[in-house]
């Protein structure tokens, strides 16, 4: 289960993209997370992901 706080989520999921090393599509596949709903969620408190840094900024 993955946290519903924005800010606890943004956290999680850069830890598991950072432990993982699996580009965001992979690992939202993996946790069987709708990638856009995420990253709208995280869009919400202003960050976004970055492929070049495999993380949310």
């Amino acid at each position: 289960m993955i946290p519903k706080d924005p800010v606890m989520l943004l956290s999680f999921m850069n830890l598991k993209l950072r432990d993982y090393g699996k580009n965001l599509g992979e690992l939202c596949e993996d946790l069987d997370i709708d990638q856009a709903e995420l990253e709208e969620k995280l869009a919400g408190i202003d960050y976004h992901y970055d492929g070049e840094r495999n993380q949310f900024v």
